[in-house]
């Protein structure tokens, strides 16, 4: 038990009706969820409105209630907060519900829009290589030291993030990697929590449909970095023409890393091939199991927050020479009649870009480059005929298909996607609407040295169409049409 007054603490406070120094039990914001003496806090969702469920909410058991705006009728002995903005008074109160957490531990946020994952991932190993606890918030999954919980958001709601990093607390970790989505920071989930560093990637064509303009999802992504203290750090890849913009407003100190230009961390790409990376970085030579020239900067992005966070040099070069890559991120396997297949997460333009380069600067172009390649359902729709030029330019053959339509068709979906396509790409391109048999098509039609990119639903493990999960695994389904063929 808590008293509310207590867990209100930085909460703009607009009216209080009735008393804050009630003893209160937990926070929800679901008033499914609710229990005797809980405070609920509606949150207008994108599409439904707590304030349609504060009576549901009061009938349930709840003895305070935070809103944006007050009920006509106000109930006998509940109290009521009226705030500027639920969301953010949800992360703030999550935060002193549990004690906050995140200033108990050194926590790092990542944000971007590709290798947020990549990077976590690969400091939450390179930390636990060098033997502290370590915790991990990524889309994949959640790490408290050693013990694994599933993920379902890029950015958890804000009292799970309290949650998460209390029990890290508990475990006595030392450091944390946390994606930050530009959904989360738009949603305030990231407020309240307490950031030693934040990382920024890069920023390309995504989520339009949640933010509407380009110029609106960068400057979300920038809030995070003029939101870190004085005491942080800021370090952002220089090579993108909004590394800058980032760091415009922030008290952090700032820190740069790059490959094309000079920065505090710098890297030449030696050698690029399937096996790996061989990098200049700084004035060290470092050989790599990632691969890519995406992945360098990865590289330069992990080594950074490595050195700023304590660690030494020669130690951290040591630790990235021993990184495995990511699931679903440039994943890749070579079967018995040497076709190698790759599967990747890349579902937005610059990331398919990306990874199609990367592949065509190591193949000898004597073998086939096969994409598999779809775009999601109801998110954003200027990106598919982006996708399926990029494809088809950057491939020798290409098929269409599903990735996770969701409430819309799919057959709508790919001819979107085929609209991109050039006229001199068309005899390139096929479709197949179903994602298994169009996996099962690129194994028929590669010989062997030829190399299938799967594109688009890399460490997923489902199929999302019309509301439901269906199981769905691109790496297995792959592997086991490569072997199928071999016999």
């Amino acid at each position: 038990m808590a008293q509310l007054k207590d867990i209100l603490y930085k909460v703009t406070i607009n009216a209080v009706v009735g008393s804050t120094g009630i003893e209160i039990n937990a926070l929800q914001f679901d008033s499914r969820q609710i229990n005797s003496d809980d405070v609920f806090i509606a949150i207008k969702g994108v599409t439904v409105d707590g304030h349609k469920f504060i009576e549901s909410a009061i009938n349930k058991g709840a003895t305070a209630i935070v809103c944006e705006a007050l009920p006509k009728v106000l109930e006998e002995g509940v109290t009521y907060i009226e705030v500027e903005n639920a969301n953010q008074a949800l992360a703030y109160m999550a935060a002193n519900y549990y004690g906050n957490p995140s200033e108990n531990l050194r926590l790092v946020g990542v944000t971007g829009t590709n290798g947020k994952t990549t990077v976590v991932t690969l400091l939450y190993q390179l930390f636990k290589k060098a033997g502290f606890k370590v915790g991990l918030l990524s889309t994949v999954k959640i790490m408290v030291d050693n013990t694994e919980y599933k993920a379902t958001h890029t950015t958890p709601d804000s009292l799970s993030i309290n949650n998460y990093l209390k029990l890290m607390n508990e475990e006595g970790v030392e450091f944390c990697f946390m994606e930050v989505s530009s959904h989360g920071i738009h949603q305030h989930r990231s407020d309240g929590l307490h950031f030693v560093g934040g990382i920024f990637t890069n920023i390309t064509h995504d989520h339009l449909d949640y933010h509407k303009t380009f110029a609106e999802y960068r400057d979300v992504k920038k809030s995070f970095f003029d939101h870190l203290p004085k005491t942080a750090f800021a370090l952002v890849n220089l090579d993108d023409k909004n590394g800058l913009v980032m760091m415009q407003n922030t008290h952090a100190k700032k820190y740069t890393y790059a490959l094309k230009t000079y920065a505090d961390y710098k890297a030449q790409v030696l050698e690029n091939e399937f096996s790996g990376l061989l990098l200049k970085l700084n004035d060290s030579e470092l050989w790599t199991k990632l691969i890519g020239s995406f992945n360098a900067y990865n590289v330069l992005a992990i080594y950074g927050a490595a050195d700023l966070l304590g660690l030494e040099r020669v130690e951290i070069l040591r630790l990235i020479s021993e990184l495995e890559s990511v699931s679903g991120r440039f994943q890749y396997l070579v079967s018995e009649e040497k076709v190698t297949a790759i599967v990747d997460y890349a579902h937005t333009p610059d990331a398919l870009k990306n990874v199609l380069d990367t592949i065509n600067s190591i193949r000898t172009k004597n073998e086939e480059l096969i994409t598999v390649v779809g775009c999601g359902g109801d998110r954003d729709k200027t990106k598919r005929p982006k996708m399926g030029h990029i494809a088809s330019e950057l491939s020798t053959k290409v098929i269409f298909t599903s990735d996770n339509p969701r409430s819309e068709v799919p057959e709508d979906i790919i001819k979107e996607i085929e609209d991109g396509v050039a006229p001199q790409n068309y005899k390139k391109t096929m479709s197949i609407v179903d994602r298994k048999q169009a996996i099962k098509t690129a194994c028929q039609l590669a010989s062997p040295n030829d190399i299938i990119l799967i594109a688009g639903k890399g460490h997923e493990t489902y199929q999302e169409i019309k509301g439901e999960r269906f199981d769905f695994d691109d790496y297995k389904i792959v592997d086991e049409f490569l072997k199928q063929l071999q016999k």
